[in-house]
């Protein structure tokens, strides 16, 4: 079912309403859709090169949109929907170490999950629930989805077909060295303030 909702989506590259679609895409993946709009960002991206930031900023604004709205369905209506949530998108460990983390720093945990392959919509209905300070919890949303959408952007941009090869391929160590290249920039700031 997956594979044929993927296949659904990337058809949309082709469409007038691509654009439309991808915004659609990225609002539901932020709250509760489980494909992630980066495939059709890529597939318009490498259709019109010209458009590619026009196309990151629809995927970056639907996207803080859509963590908006998983926030505000975990603040006001998880008890009706929390069994939906752990039997198709988090289970009850993950969703305590999800809350952990946001004891630790909120705003680190929400950036690293707006920025990686982490299930976005775990991290922004979670935010709801344990009541995580919507205002820091926006701002960490829009700064690493905002990072996540222009770096595709920018690569197929430039590099076009080939660097989506490489996407597809290594986008789990590119997003490990980005955080830890953002994390080292955050303490240095810190430690220079």
């Amino acid at each position: 079912m997956l594979r044929s909702l993927y296949d659904w989506i990337l058809g949309w590259a082709d469409k007038k309403h691509g654009p439309f679609a991808l915004s659609l895409v990225s609002f539901t993946e932020a709250s509760f859709f489980p494909i992630p709009p980066d495939p059709l960002l890529m597939a318009l991206c490498l259709g019109n090169p010209r458009k590619s930031y026009r196309f990151a900023l629809y995927c970056s604004v639907f996207s803080v949109l859509g963590a908006a709205a998983g926030y505000l369905i975990g603040y006001w209506i998880w008890e009706l929907v929390g069994g939906f949530f752990f039997s198709h998108i988090i289970n009850a460990e993950t969703f305590a170490i999800v809350g952990d983390k946001y004891s630790e720093n909120a705003f680190e945990a929400v950036l690293a999950a707006a920025f990686t392959p982490i299930p976005f919509k775990a991290f922004t209905v979670t935010a709801g629930v344990f009541k995580v300070d919507f205002l820091a919890f926006i701002a960490a949303c829009a700064v690493g989805r905002t990072a996540r959408f222009a770096i595709i952007a920018f690569l197929l941009s430039v590099f076009g077909a080939r660097v989506k090869l490489l996407i597809d391929k290594y986008f789990n160590i590119f997003t490990v060295i980005f955080f830890i290249l953002l994390l080292v920039g955050v303490l240095l700031l810190k430690k220079l303030g």
